[in-house]
């Protein structure tokens, strides 16, 4: 037998071993996409598709089915706990695949660093579905922090998919239960970090404002920079629903002050593409500092991002294009994006395909680009995303009365 797992491992390994690029090796048969998504375990081969590689790599059909060479699982858990090489959480993977007795503990270990794996691949699908077999775990386990932990990232996985009002209930849970079971502020601030995020994006904004000022009460002597940071930025976006663009900026300029590069230069990055996109969608928008900020997260990025995080920076880089009147570099960083194989929030997924619409009316295709902006409203009113849909419409209000000035300049 050949699992999917193991398939894609030993698929790999016979690639390098000969030295072929995924392109090569792809041919005229298979996308370099799909042949990546079997790779990494994402996509199950058909018979067809099994003996069309084997005939690329010309070996027998057997060829695939050689078990993983990883070892025990404790052993495979702790490589990928010392490294984020995906080499090491894809032997995860396999290695969880074969195991069937171990101790539940363990087994939640492994999924816990296999959901960060998809989560850096932007395998939202795959990260969801290791997210309901590591909360069924913790439940086996009945272990109060490891049902937080793993419901409070399952809720904001929900929420980055749109998936609002499921996320909206596990995450109110998850917060009244960490606090009934008195967890550490460690555990009871990420879950309420996860509950302003989702009560923000739900429209829910007094209930945000009421949480986000438990938030920074709770981490203000807390002496990790990184979370004081993050609350900070949660209280930037909420004040930003409100309308009060001068408190999120002055929150996330905060926020901003008080982590040093040195200590998460992810995290230093992802907040200067939240001040540049903050200052975007100021009323009018503010493109010296978005542009200020995107040049510093490009230069972090370069060093530490990841394919989601790259996709963040271009989706911005385009907004700022089109926020400076330039359509034409607008579109081309459109073009670098694959708008069918977003990795995306949800939230921002929709933004770009609104100014994909947007550069649509304004290249002449007016009735084309007013359907989708429609479309994408009823989308966001549908995912219970109400602020998000007022976003959009009042985009759509705004191309509806300048569409003959669009239409004249493209």
């Amino acid at each position: 037998m050949t699992s999917q797992s193991s398939f894609g491992s030993r698929l790999r390994s016979l690639r390098q071993q000969q030295g072929l690029s995924q392109a090569a090796l792809a041919g005229d048969e298979i996308s370099t996409g799909y042949l990546s998504r079997l790779e990494s375990g994402a996509r199950q081969p058909t018979e067809r598709v099994i003996s069309y590689l084997a005939k690329q790599l010309g070996v027998d059909r057997s060829a695939f089915d050689t078990p993983p060479t990883s070892g025990s699982l404790g052993q495979a858990v702790s490589m990928a706990a010392t490294t984020d090489n995906d080499g090491a959480a894809e032997e995860l993977i396999d290695a969880l695949a074969a195991a069937s007795d171990e101790d539940p503990l363990l087994r939640w270990q492994a999924l816990w660093h296999i959901v960060k794996y998809w989560h850096r691949r932007g395998e939202r699908a795959e990260e969801l579905a290791a997210l309901e077999q590591l909360c069924a775990l913790a439940d086996e386990l009945g272990l109060a922090a490891l049902q937080c932990r793993s419901r409070t990232t399952f809720a904001r996985c929900l929420r980055a998919a749109g998936e609002i009002s499921r996320a909206l209930e596990l995450a109110t849970r998850t917060y009244r239960e960490a606090k009934e079971a008195r967890l550490s502020t460690a555990d009871t601030g990420n879950a309420l970090l996860s509950l302003v995020a989702t009560e923000a994006e739900a429209g829910r904004l007094p209930d945000a404002r009421t949480h986000v000022e438990e938030l920074l009460e709770l981490v203000a002597d807390v002496p990790d920079n990184t979370r004081r940071a993050e609350a900070l930025w949660s209280a930037a976006t909420v004040h930003s629903r409100l309308g009060d663009d001068e408190a999120a900026m002055a929150y996330l300029g905060q926020a901003m002050a008080a982590l040093d590069s040195r200590d998460d230069l992810t995290l230093w990055a992802r907040l200067r593409l939240a001040a540049a996109s903050l200052s975007l969608q100021s009323r009018p928008a503010l493109t010296g500092p978005a542009r200020k900020y995107l040049g510093e997260a490009e230069t972090a990025l370069s060093l530490v991002g990841t394919p989601v995080q790259e996709q963040e920076l271009l989706t911005l880089q385009a907004h700022l294009a089109f926020a400076e009147g330039d359509r034409v570099a607008a579109r081309g960083f459109l073009d670098r994006l694959d708008l069918d194989q977003l990795m995306l929030s949800y939230r921002d997924q929709i933004r770009l395909h609104a100014l994909d619409s947007l550069l649509l009316i304004g290249e002449g295709h007016q009735e084309r680009g007013l359907a989708r902006l429609k479309q994408l409203g009823e989308d966001a009113r549908r995912a219970s995303n109400m602020d998000l849909a007022a976003e959009i419409w009042r985009l759509l209000a705004e191309a509806l009365e300048h569409t003959e000035k669009f239409g004249t300049s493209a």
